[in-house]
């Protein structure tokens, strides 16, 4: 069974395409990398699949539930972690996480094992009395994922998580949520425009110009002379 599912994606803004006939599925429990350039159309795709934008073609369906026509079934089985920074960083991490619970319906002793179990799996249940202000960028985003975790969703969509980190806390980072797919079962959706990001064995989807260029297995893709050519090769290097 599918985790998400896109089936003819197009969007357009005016006169510009963005997105022109987008199509994947990820398996539940799989980690796949959205590879593409600034400017490929993954922000959009990531603003169709969280409903910021709609539109009327093609297809979108979340653990089951077409996001057109059940809308708060399908939004509430994805958890998100968006590009920019969402925390609030006057409130420790406890409470920042405590705050997103409570937009859930969650509270009480539900909410705190929740919030407890979280920040456990995400190696951030030392520094829950800190606040968001004090953490490095790779804790921040820790906190991000171990938040968009609390009501239990089914795909994890992660819009370039790792941008302005350092290496090791890219790496850490990327464990983290290949670990959360291979040992929770969570279905993620990882883009970037970075091909370190990219393991082997990974489901890789390479979007360029609004239009899927590859997909399959990223060491499959990749071939012999290796992810990054393959990728400068797709989408015709530096523009």
């Amino acid at each position: 069974m599918s985790g998400l599912k896109v089936e003819g994606l197009g969007f357009s803004y005016g006169a510009k395409r963005a997105l022109d006939g987008v199509s994947f599925d990820v398996a539940e429990g799989a980690f796949c990398a959205l590879l593409g350039p600034n400017g490929a159309g993954k922000s959009t795709l990531f603003a169709l699949l969280t409903r910021l934008f709609t539109t009327a073609e093609g297809r979108i369906e979340i653990a089951g539930h077409d996001i057109a026509r059940s809308p708060r079934k399908a939004l509430a089985r994805i958890g998100v972690v968006f590009q920019q920074p969402t925390l609030d960083l006057g409130l420790s991490v406890r409470r920042n996480l405590r705050y997103f619970a409570a937009l859930h319906g969650l509270a009480g002793r539900e909410a705190e094992a929740r919030i407890e179990a979280a920040l456990e799996r995400l190696g951030m249940a030392a520094r829950a009395d800190e606040r968001a202000r004090d953490l490095n960028g790779g804790h921040r985003r820790r906190t991000e994922i171990a938040r968009a975790l609390i009501h239990r969703p089914a795909v994890l969509l992660l819009d370039e998580p790792t941008v302005g980190l350092d290496a090791e806390a890219r790496r850490a980072i990327t464990g983290h949520v290949h670990d959360l797919c291979t040992e929770d079962g969570l279905t993620a959706l990882w883009a970037t425009h970075l091909t370190d990001e990219v393991r082997p064995d990974d489901r890789l989807v390479i979007l360029h110009r609004g239009r899927v260029r590859a997909d399959g297995i990223a060491r499959q893709i990749a071939g012999e002379a290796g992810l990054t050519d393959r990728f400068l090769e797709i989408t015709g290097g530096p523009e």
